[in-house]
């Protein structure tokens, strides 16, 4: 059998999409968190709830939206309702199962900085910051974060904490009685990476190809490997079909990966 050939954004939208559960309530996000919510859809969770921050609530997207705002989430929706609405009875309240979130920064204990590189007075760089993801990052049932493995990406400590991981440990976000459960996994182009015990991210599993050099190389800090490392499947001829015919055909998201 001739092995399928795929590019970062694929293997990463793929394996995002897998972390998802049918039924599951998902707050939906622009880019590869939306391109995973619908592929998970099209696949093996067709009672997935997607709530998108505009306010729409049980999309049926016909296309893939291009924004949280694209009309299309509305055609067929549950519910639409006002943007507070979707944070204070939705979120906060705790019926969403699933944030998908990202940022330049992710540490070793899963926060995450969106907002600058460098000082937050004279920075190096100002990012686009928070939108809805703090309040994700901390009501939402579980949490799945979307990058690619760079080392400039994984520092051991963020620049700026825009949306909290599990802070300097589990004990801290316990502390600050935050609802939500915290990141859960992190999907990068090499591997999958899991908060232990104390809430460090450990990697549990790695892509076909990948090595645990290569994660080692790419992270910031020590990063320790489970006992047990794990090898993800490689994206099906199907999961690649959908995606590439279905989903994304002009590239909007999977663009830059060949």
């Amino acid at each position: 059998m001739a092995t399928l050939s795929y590019t970062s954004p694929e293997l990463l939208t793929i394996n995002a999409a897998r972390l998802l559960r049918d039924g599951d309530v998902v707050f939906v996000g622009v880019g590869l968190p939306n391109l995973a919510c619908n592929l998970a859809r099209r696949t093996h969770a067709p009672n997935l709830v997607m709530i998108y921050e505009a306010g729409v609530i049980g999309a049926q997207p016909a296309r893939l939206p291009l924004s949280i705002g694209d009309p299309t989430l509305v055609s067929g929706a549950l519910s639409v309702c006002s943007m507070y609405d979707i944070f204070a009875f939705y979120l906060q309240r705790g019926n969403v199962d699933v944030g998908f979130l990202g940022g330049a920064q992710i540490d070793r204990f899963g926060n995450i900085n969106a907002t600058v590189i460098g000082g937050y007075a004279h920075p190096k760089v100002r990012l686009p910051g928070s939108g809805g993801s703090m309040e994700i990052a901390a009501w939402a049932d579980r949490c799945y974060i979307i990058t690619p493995h760079q080392k400039r990406r994984f520092p051991e400590k963020v620049d700026f904490c825009t949306s909290a991981g599990f802070m300097s440990g589990r004990a801290e976000r316990e502390a600050a009685r935050l609802r939500g459960a915290g990141p859960q996994a992190v999907v990068t182009d090499l591997g999958i990476l899991e908060p232990d015990a104390s809430g460090e991210l450990v990697l549990t599993a790695l892509h076909p190809g990948a090595t645990l050099e290569q994660a080692q190389t790419n992270t910031g800090w020590a990063l320790k490997a489970a006992p047990e490392l794990k090898t993800t499947p490689p994206p099906s001829a199907e999961e690649l079909r959908i995606l590439r015919e279905e989903l994304d055909p002009d590239k909007i998201y999977l663009k830059g990966g060949e």
